[in-house]
């Protein structure tokens, strides 16, 4: 597959077609990690988003015909990692569903889910994510026009860096158009909401089911990344105008009587002790498992 992390798309032994990113991709094993939280999370706020999960990938895939290998740059390469790897169900399943990676402007704003395009802005200001806006466009035969799915979490939390480095342009989409249908506060609705009011102890669950291969076992770092993001929901809204207030001027639809930005909300006494008293990762205390997929890949 095209991309950075030169991923792969697999058949698993579950009959699913699976897009996988493995821990030595060129960009970070950390990216791994992006990906997961970040697709549970946009997934939790109700965000279109693949299916996602932990994928185990044999010797025997990785030495078959041909071998799987990762190309480092300056002639280098080295075999695909086996064992615990990342991995998302390919948007066109294995049915008969049309999927595009470019629409026209006209297919775009006919989307089925074009409101979306704010909540994945608000996510996206959330955690930090330093790449541009990746989409992809599916299409069952019966359906009048396309739904965008949300895919690629990895540039989250600055890829492998995990840090927040925020800036008005970082973690949107390149097409402008998307945003037509913003007009104010009230477009960004639920999503925002749901980033604002996110539970603490979920995204400490969605941490316990990360594999420790994913960060080298630096549980303590992992720990910090959860923190600050809890502490980050109240600023989301200030990010998100600071985009408005850019020079590319991303929503002309909104309304210029409404052009001054709501304050950022301030924590409560509970969500100040959330990120204060957070747990650590070891305590977590799971009351309800998330469902995750755990798939050893067959020929």
């Amino acid at each position: 597959m095209r991309g950075g992390t030169q991923s792969r798309l697999i058949l698993a032994d579950d009959g699913n077609l699976w897009i996988v990113k493995f821990m030595n991709n060129p960009q970070h094993v950390r990216v791994l990690a992006n990906e997961l939280i970040g697709t549970q999370i946009a997934g939790a706020i109700g965000l279109s988003v693949a299916v996602s999960g932990v994928v185990d990938v044999s010797q025997s895939i990785v030495d078959g015909s041909p071998p799987q290998y990762m190309d480092l740059g300056r002639s280098r390469r080295e075999s695909c990692s086996s064992g615990l790897q990342f991995g998302s169900q390919f948007a066109g399943a294995m049915i008969s569903r049309h999927v595009d990676e470019y629409l026209s402007d006209e297919q775009l704003l006919d989307a089925r889910n074009l409101a979306q395009f704010a909540g994945i802005l608000a996510f996206d200001k959330w955690t930090g994510n330093s790449d541009y806006r990746q989409v992809v466009y599916r299409r069952n035969g019966a359906e009048r026009g396309y739904s965008a799915v949300f895919i690629d979490q990895g540039g989250c939390f600055n890829f492998g860096e995990w840090n927040f480095k925020d800036a008005p342009l970082k973690g949107v989409f390149a097409r402008r158009c998307a945003y037509s249908s913003v007009t104010g506060w009230d477009s960004f609705e639920p999503w925002l909401s749901r980033v604002e009011e996110f539970d603490p102890q979920l995204l400490w669950t969605i941490a316990e089911i990360i594999p420790r291969e994913w960060y080298a076992g630096e549980v303590s770092k992992l720990h910090i990344l959860m923190q600050e993001l809890i502490g980050r929901r109240c600023r989301v809204r200030e990010l998100i105008s600071q985009f408005r207030d850019s020079d590319q001027n991303p929503f002309p639809n909104w309304k210029r009587d409404r052009l001054i930005g709501l304050p950022p909300r301030i924590l409560t006494t509970k969500e100040k002790n959330d990120v204060r008293h957070a747990p650590k990762k070891q305590c977590i205390a799971v009351s309800k498992p998330m469902a995750l997929n755990h798939t050893r890949f067959g020929i």
